[in-house]
């Protein structure tokens, strides 16, 4: 019996498609996704106090269900369409069958000489339809407003939150993908950023640092104690982020090439040097090694060789390692508590250090150095060449410097706008006794049932002696076991 008509692929796909690359990009999409739900979710329930894991899961996936709908329908183009200007694309729709299973193709990838109007580089046409295009550049840009909200667990509105996750993706993402990525000045240029060092974990470094000066600090008792409750959820959060990095980085050349299996060793050779480096300085320096603190140094190292995966060879990749498990380290552990800002900005989960820092750090890394070979095979253009391979080296760190303000100072703004727009429509932090409670307030759900079938026990003893039972109370009453860790 012939085979029903679905299934007879090979006859049905067109010549451009080639099933190697299309299976690869979706594959490498789907791991990225999988860093955000379940990944950043779990870790982010597992990482805060017991009264925020409800919370801190949702803003991270709301975030990415948010972020897929202003994608299909605005952001996209708006990231990789047609320029409308040297930093920002034309907004429009993605969602027409007919752009979505045509061939793929990035028409402000093209890159000319000097700026000038001599074509070097044509534009990129990866070999597959361009809805796979889309679903990796969405996954790339939700993970970055998840991470943003890493900055804010434990006392922005939710409300507030809804509101700031299109509007960063409008005003902030968008900018940063078109001007490095998409063809903008800064591509056009010669910046180098492999898959997002400046796009995704610069940005959401200081974008996060900048909401979280905004928002204001969580509740006192908060900043002062904020225990994991669940350790081994944070764990697996984090597995799932350094195995999934593998489509991260693996799919920036948009193609099954040389390029990503390169850029796969050095993601994990770079992760695993920064976890030792920090490992080893929580021990010499505080007597005990910490699994919170090797999970920073895990995304300290994912996040530094980011930018230059695929163009630096195997030892700076081991180099970084050690400065992506030092640098960070040194600003979270020592500078932190030393600086006035640092200390006054309640960054709740350190995003400052583990994205900000460790994104321009990767960034200026690939400036020193790129090899020129992988370079010219990941995207050829004249004099791309870290500055310790000699030669005209030198401008290529300048350049990365220069694309590094850029993003930050970028953030800083629009960020900031952004923030004091929505608190004259929202509150963007939460009230008093919502900070007290934490999630049973907020949303009406805890993360585990500790008592009974699901019931939170609460005690209340009155005055004839007697006690009674229930549903958890707002407040807390003297005889109710401690619930909040």
């Amino acid at each position: 019996m012939a085979a029903a008509s679905a299934y007879q692929s090979s006859a049905q796909a067109p010549d451009w498609l080639n099933k190697g690359d299309n299976a690869w990009q979706l594959t490498a999409a789907t791991l990225v996704g999988l860093q955000s739900f379940p990944g950043l979710v779990v870790l982010y329930g597992g990482v805060v106090k017991k009264k925020w894991a409800v919370n801190s899961a949702f803003m991270a996936l709301y975030a990415f269900a948010a972020v897929w709908i202003c994608w299909v329908t605005w952001a996209y183009n708006m990231s990789f369409g047609d320029k409308l200007i040297p930093i920002w694309g034309k907004a429009r729709p993605a969602l027409n069958q007919g752009f979505l299973i045509g061939p793929a193709a990035l028409p402000a990838t093209a890159h000319y000489h000097a700026g000038g109007v001599d074509l070097e580089t044509p534009a990129a046409t990866p070999l597959y339809p361009m809805a796979t295009v889309v679903y990796f550049q969405c996954v790339f840009a939700a993970i970055t407003l998840v991470l943003i909200a890493g900055s804010l667990l434990g006392r922005m509105s939710f409300l507030a939150w809804m509101l700031f996750v299109p509007l960063w993706l409008t005003f902030s993402y968008t900018i940063g993908a078109f001007s490095v990525w998409g063809g903008g000045f800064l591509f056009q240029w010669g910046v180098i950023d492999y898959c997002g060092g400046y796009v995704i974990h610069l940005s959401a470094g200081f974008a996060g640092f900048t909401a979280a000066y905004w928002v204001g600090p969580r509740a006192q008792k908060d900043r002062e104690r904020f225990p994991p409750n669940n350790i081994l959820f944070t764990l697996t959060g984090a597995g799932l982020l350094w195995m999934g990095w593998a489509g991260f980085n693996g799919g920036g050349p948009y193609a099954v090439n040389t390029i990503a299996s390169m850029s796969v060793v050095n993601t994990n050779v770079c992760t695993a040097m920064s976890l030792i480096v920090w490992t080893c300085l929580d021990v010499i320096f505080f007597g005990k090694p910490s699994v919170v603190g090797a999970v920073q140094g895990m995304i300290t190292g994912l996040v530094c060789i980011t930018p230059a995966a695929g163009v630096v060879q195997g030892w700076a990749a081991l180099v970084m390692g050690v400065l992506a498990g030092s640098i960070p380290w040194y600003t979270m552990m020592i500078l932190h508590k030393r600086s006035r800002l640092l200390k006054h900005v309640d960054d709740t989960l350190g995003v400052i250090h583990t994205h900000g820092v460790a994104g321009l750090l990767g960034g200026l890394l690939t400036g020193l150095l790129a090899d020129p070979t992988l370079c010219n095979l990941f995207l050829p253009v004249t004099n791309s060449q870290g500055a310790f391979h000699g030669g005209v080296g030198g401008a290529q760190f300048g350049k990365q410097l220069a694309g590094a303000l850029f993003i930050i100072g970028w953030n800083v703004v629009v960020t900031s706008i952004i923030c004091v727009a929505i608190n004259f429509i929202v509150p963007l932090r939460m009230p008093e006794d919502k900070l007290e409670v934490g999630d049973d307030a907020v949303h009406g759900e805890e993360a585990y049932a500790l008592w009974g079938d699901g019931e939170l026990y609460d005690v209340t003893r009155h005055g004839d002696g007697t006690e009674h039972g229930g549903r958890g109370a707002v407040a807390p009453v003297t005889t109710t076991p401690n619930r909040e860790n």
